[in-house]
């Protein structure tokens, strides 16, 4: 029981920080700061993705459950991935999407 609580709370923390960190990129105090949070969220969409697929392989979430939740998760990270690589365009880069 102690392993699915385990996994659980890395998934919220991930997923919630997803959204805090949105919300810091549209109240950022420079470019620069925008672009640092936008790529934050992006590494915790990815993150909760993991978590996800964890859960899924543990038989945690049921086959309908997880394709659900896992295709949502996978557009917000297309859409951060998309962000991000168009902040790396006008920027310029030596950041991964």
């Amino acid at each position: 029981m102690q392993a699915i609580s385990n996994l659980c709370n890395q998934l919220l923390r991930a997923g919630t920080s997803i959204g805090a960190n949105n919300a810091e990129a549209c109240n950022a105090i420079s470019k620069a700061d925008f672009k640092s949070k936008s790529f934050i969220a992006l590494k915790e969409a990815r993150e909760s993705l993991y978590w996800l697929d964890l859960l899924h392989r543990n038989n945690y979430l049921t086959d309908e459950q997880y394709n659900s939740i896992y295709a949502d998760a996978e557009e917000l990270v297309k859409i951060l991935v998309a962000r991000c690589k168009k902040l790396n365009q006008d920027m310029g880069s030596n950041d991964k999407e």
